[in-house]
């Protein structure tokens, strides 16, 4: 009898264990297997495996969260990592869990306007509340010398010039204005990687032009920097770059407002000072004793004026005002013309 009952026991515990193991390989399967709809499930930093399981019970990933917390016993070395991932009811426990397991985050991007014409601290601006760095961050890490070399050696267009300690930051005027898709787990450095190698394909096909230049192709970004703050419309540009050739060529001052403005760190429109106008900074070309371009580019200008640099007009003019109101701009090829253009509309 004893023997039957021990039989019994021995029959019983055997079949509650296939039963037991049959249910966990089966709750550790699909929750179903056809539904491949993305479901977005986030491990937040310091989230335990116990809240993990039940959070993917929640979010009906999984068949049942205690199986799934023993399988995370049976297989102590799954160091889960924070992140936001991209899982469906079609993936086993296994797969999800190796997936965190991984660190194999979703990947989710990032949309960045940069806009001609903007200074380099008007993107930083834009990328700090996109992405969560702060501005000083970002600057420090983009003026790093280290930097800057590197990408000297990664890009053609990248010279010596950029690391001067005159220049307030040392990419101005080489990232391309456009509308960007990027990562949006990037580092800045990542980020800035992405728009130069953007820069790089714009540039390319104008290679030829920055070869047969004269000028580096710093001093043509610079002169394009210029154009683009000073004129809207294709012609003008070209002939208020005829003007930036004519007076190097004469050796005078530029004498234009929107490098003192650059140089004071003041925004178009502000008032400059007499202190301003007469600043021995490497920028400000109002300075009469400051002849030739500026150290560097002012802005970040559009294909439009970087051609235009390429392309001067074929006039005799030496002077031009530009109406920041009106957008228009007057050229004058003497100094009598110009003030009695500023008379009439100034």
């Amino acid at each position: 009898m004893k023997k039957k009952i021990l039989i019994g026991g021995i029959i019983a515990f055997t079949l509650l264990l296939i039963g037991f193991t049959t249910y966990y390989f089966v709750s550790l399967g699909p929750v179903n297997k056809r539904d491949k709809n993305e479901i977005i499930f986030e491990v937040k930093p310091n989230t335990s495996k116990v809240d993990i399981a039940k959070n993917l019970k929640k979010q009906k990933l999984v068949k049942n969260d205690k199986t799934v917390i023993l399988y995370m016993f049976f297989n102590s070395d799954l160091n889960l990592q924070a992140g936001k991932y991209s899982l469906d009811q079609s993936m086993s426990v296994k797969e999800i869990l190796n997936k965190i397991k991984n660190g194999d985050i979703r990947v989710e991007t990032v949309n960045l306007t940069l806009i001609e014409g903007k200074r380099l601290t008007n993107y930083v601006k834009l990328i700090s509340e996109a992405y969560g760095y702060s501005e000083d961050e970002i600057i420090e890490t983009i003026n790093d010398k280290e930097f800057l070399k590197d990408m000297i050696k990664k890009y053609w267009f990248l010279t010596d010039e950029i690391l001067s300690d005159n220049i307030y930051y040392g990419l101005e005027g080489y990232i391309l204005p456009d509308t960007y898709e990027l990562m949006s787990n990037y580092s800045i450095k990542d980020i800035f990687i992405r728009l130069l190698d953007y820069t790089d394909k714009k540039l390319e096909p104008l290679k030829n032009d920055f070869n047969n230049s004269s000028y580096s192709v710093h001093q043509i970004l610079t002169m394009a920097s210029i154009i683009e703050l000073e004129a809207n419309s294709e012609s003008d540009r070209k002939t208020v770059s005829q003007v930036i050739y004519k007076r190097l060529a004469s050796n005078m001052s530029l004498g234009m407002d929107v490098t003192t403005y650059y140089a004071s760190k003041k925004e178009m429109g502000e008032e400059l000072t007499y202190k301003d106008l007469m600043d021995d900074n490497a920028y400000n070309t109002r300075n009469l004793n400051k002849i030739g371009l500026p150290v560097g580019p002012i802005c970040n200008p559009s294909i439009m004026s970087i051609k235009a640099a390429f392309n001067p007009s074929n006039t005799d003019y030496l002077y031009f005002y530009a109406d920041i109101k009106t957008g228009l701009v007057y050229f004058a090829k003497t100094s009598a013309e110009f003030n009695q253009i500023i008379r009439e509309v100034g």
